[in-house]
């Protein structure tokens, strides 16, 4: 076990709400914080967040006694100068838009300015750590560090190397993930033995969009109402929401960018449709702006569940999630599924594929090859691992 005792300083570049999350967990964890954005303003009601998060803490018992929530913003700065809070930084955690460029600036500068001995850990859903990394200095210290919102609530961290990072950086990584605290129990911190774009969750999380994106197109032309798509997915139950009131709550530019970048590393098939390109054009990204596939503009929207398209088989996401954890076991990016099984549960509170998979991959891999076939989306044929079922004994 590597000792991480030395690392007291830690940075958070991105105030949004997974930055102020992870600035928290790592309060309450005991290290000094520094919460970085390019306005004051966001940083500001950063801190805000992270204090009223610090009094929920308090409440159900999760902060220390005798340690006061003063105590614990006074070991939380705030700053708009990067470059500068970083000279005296141990570890980096970056939680900014998913854009590449702007992650591959802000890793530039701070390893340019931090300690030779700082770590940097990119937050990215989607892109690869090599390719963050590509002009640092100090590749050999960037790892990512995947969270899933909300960071205190949801216990799972992904870490993982990209083609430069030392098993010493990655090592790290996984024991400051084990040190910070999540109300709902011990916090898993997983370490990954591949490089995988979208580490194991978003790995097995954006190939349903290729479906669902196709989905929506369908319900556009055939004039079918958003309602009835969700009242579909209720059928199993398998999130709190339907996917189009689920993407309103995210932000339909996040679904909307992970799969642009999905469809320049892994296929054209991920792709955004028509209706995902036509909302994030016109700026209709959900809750955040008032309008998405819903009006938000006075708060959660009534959604009608009463009727259903016969559109969507919510099947097909568990077998498209199936197919693509059989793929990680067919790269060698986890050694058996249980890990799989545990990172969506831990993560997203989505039960994993695998348990269900079992009796079911032969009827899943049929769904599948009948929706190629009327798609053209190559990308979710079902693979010999999953269409053999020898992903059973796999388990480890």
């Amino acid at each position: 076990m590597v000792d991480i005792s030395k690392i007291k300083n830690i940075v958070v570049v991105g105030a949004g709400v997974m930055g102020y999350g992870i600035a928290q967990v790592a309060l309450m964890a005991g290290f000094n914080v520094t919460l970085v954005d390019i306005k004051e303003n966001i940083v500001n009601n950063g801190l805000t967040k992270i204090e009223e998060g610090l009094k929920k803490a308090q409440k159900k018992g999760k902060i220390e006694e005798g340690v006061s929530i003063s105590d614990l913003m006074l070991k939380c700065k705030k700053s708009v100068d990067l470059s500068s809070v970083v000279k005296e930084s141990d570890f980096v955690f970056e939680a900014v838009v998913e854009k590449l460029e702007i992650k591959k600036q802000i890793c530039n500068l701070v390893m340019e300015n931090s300690p030779p001995h700082c770590i940097f850990a990119s937050n990215t859903s989607s892109f690869r750590i090599t390719d963050i990394a590509e002009d640092a200095k100090r590749p050999e210290n960037v790892i990512g560090m995947h969270f899933f919102l909300p960071v205190v609530l949801q216990c799972c961290v992904e870490v993982m190397k990209g083609e430069k990072t030392s098993d010493h950086a990655l090592d790290v990584g996984v024991e400051i993930g084990k040190r910070l605290p999540c109300l709902k129990g011990k916090r898993l911190s997983v370490r990954i033995k591949k490089e995988s774009p979208g580490f194991i969750a978003n790995r097995l999380l954006m190939p349903p969009l290729i479906y669902l994106s196709w989905v929506f197109d369908q319900a556009f032309e055939k004039g079918i109402p958003w309602e009835q798509i969700d009242a579909d997915a209720e059928a199993r139950k398998l999130t709190p929401m339907g996917p189009c009131e689920l993407n309103d709550y995210l932000g339909i530019d996040t679904a909307f960018n992970v799969m642009k970048s999905f469809e320049k590393i892994f296929s054209t098939d991920f792709a955004p449709g028509k209706v995902l390109t036509s909302l994030v054009k016109k700026g209709n990204l959900g809750r955040k702006t008032g309008q998405g596939f819903y009006n938000w503009k006075d708060g959660k929207p009534e959604i009608q569940l009463n009727k259903k398209a016969g559109l969507l088989n919510p099947e097909m996401t568990m077998a498209i999630m199936l197919n693509e954890g059989c793929k990680l076991l067919e790269e060698n990016i986890v050694s058996g599924y249980k890990i799989v099984d545990d990172v969506m549960l831990t993560g997203t509170s989505i039960p994993g594929p695998f348990g269900p998979g079992k009796n079911n991959y032969e009827k899943w891999s049929e769904m599948l090859e009948d929706f190629v076939e009327i798609s053209g989306k190559k990308y979710l044929k079902p693979c010999e691992l999953m269409k053999s079922g020898d992903f059973i004994n796999m388990r480890k």
